[in-house]
């Protein structure tokens, strides 16, 4: 269902999220300090749609890779920056070895999932970061889940969700993530929400659940 929607809709959205980092400060500076933060090595852009956070991230000085779930949106960001590496993939199952991995950003590609599903997602990431990795996520603060009929001039259905900074803090510390910076900002704009940007390192060694 997300995967068709966002095929649907890819090259309405490359048109429009084109610019959207143009003036904004704050997402420029942490967007810069996760490049400053990462250790060297590879590093991913899981949910990528059509690449302009990967190509954000090339001009950092990152060697960097974006992955999105959508078929079209992969055509439309090999189109958009064919120097950079782009591929189909799922968040859920990523196509690297363990350790292998020394930085991942997921922008805004998490709000799609259901709370309940997102431990499996952070492990499955957890599992592909070095110890030490870096882990950036973005996402639309709340408690809801909220149905999409009408996006970008195309009429789709999948659904959305506002999620609890605390709760996904949790999440992440129960999957092996030490979180060392939170931010929290009031919509602004077109926006319907807040919104919040985590950044966390994998811890070097394996929570002991059974101490």
């Amino acid at each position: 269902m997300t995967r068709t929607a966002y095929d649907t809709v890819a090259e309405s959205y490359a048109d429009l999220v084109r610019h959207e980092l143009d003036g904004r400060h704050l997402e420029l500076g942490l967007l810069a300090t996760f490049a400053d933060r990462v250790l060297g090595g590879e590093v991913l852009e899981v949910g990528c749609g059509s690449g302009r956070i990967t190509e954000h991230l090339h001009q950092l000085g990152l060697d960097v890779t974006g992955i999105d779930l959508s078929p079209n949106m992969v055509e439309v960001a090999r189109r958009e920056f064919p120097h950079l590496t782009f591929r189909v993939g799922s968040m859920e199952s990523l196509a690297a070895a363990d350790s292998s991995v020394a930085g991942i950003v997921a922008w805004y590609s998490i709000i799609h999932t259901p709370l309940e599903h997102l431990p499996a997602i952070f492990a499955e990431l957890n599992r592909v970061l070095t110890p030490g990795g870096l882990l950036l996520i973005a996402f639309q603060s709340g408690n809801e889940r909220v149905r999409l009929e009408q996006v970008y001039g195309h009429s789709v259905s999948y659904d959305a969700y506002r999620l609890d900074p605390d709760a996904i803090v949790a999440d992440l510390v129960d999957s092996n993530f030490a979180v060392d910076v939170r931010v929290h900002r009031a919509a602004v704009g077109y926006e319907p929400t807040p919104q919040a940007y985590l950044m966390a390192r994998k811890a070097n060694t394996a929570r002991r659940d059974d101490r």
